[in-house]
């Protein structure tokens, strides 16, 4: 009750199909569905009616005035309404849910609330150098760091992901100042939720 919870998977996962046997437009094969502690039917119209659905694209701006409008979508708020959020924008899923479920192939593969599921990914520290130029000979070194999960370029940018390490960013440093490479910016960060989207699934939110 009162919690926002992101649902979240790569297209084909499972998240609509989820919301049509929660809402009664699709049948399913087995399992029963309860909200508000009362098994969800296609006749459930007491249940219904104490629910609701935004989809991506409301048409409902040029039909109504301007008042209409803000009293809608004002009316859409009730006080400790439970919220099923799905989206392809994880920025958004790690703003304003309380709690994530991450479908795959029709099923659960991990839930938990940001932090926890973080702690999932395998990495430990992500770090960016924003660079005018690189050699491959450089990049191979790095790749060698006893740390270094993986390290890819693209244009004037390198992203190095660390497996583990507690002063990855300082040895980086030191190297790169030993081998006189000069850099216009580097940044360190901890693992994303996309980052874990990723090892997970093995796709892009927006796939």
């Amino acid at each position: 009750e009162g919690e926002i919870l992101g649902l979240l998977g790569p297209n084909g996962s499972g998240k609509t199909t989820t919301i049509n046997c929660i809402l009664q437009l699709l049948k399913y094969d087995h399992g029963t569905i309860k909200i508000f502690g009362k098994e969800m039917k296609p006749d459930s119209y007491d249940i219904k009616k104490d629910i609701g659905v935004i989809f991506q694209e409301v048409a409902v701006f040029d039909e109504l005035t301007v008042y209409e409008n803000i009293d809608y979508f004002c009316g859409l708020y009730i006080k400790d309404a439970t919220i099923v959020y799905t989206t392809h924008y994880m920025e958004e899923a790690e703003l304003i849910t309380d709690r994530i479920i991450i479908l795959d192939n029709g099923k659960i593969i991990a839930e938990g609330n940001k932090d926890e599921l973080k702690k999932l990914a395998k990495l430990e520290e992500k770090i960016t150098i924003e660079i005018n130029d690189i050699s491959d000979d450089i990049i191979s070194k790095i790749k060698k760091f006893k740390t270094v999960d993986s390290i890819t370029k693209n244009n004037n940018q390198v992203v190095i992901i660390y497996k583990k390490g507690k002063d990855n960013l300082g040895e980086l440093l030191a190297f790169l100042k030993e081998e006189n490479v000069n850099y216009l910016k580097i940044f360190s960060e901890r693992p994303t939720l996309n980052d874990v989207f990723l090892e997970l699934t093995g796709k892009d939110l927006r796939d």
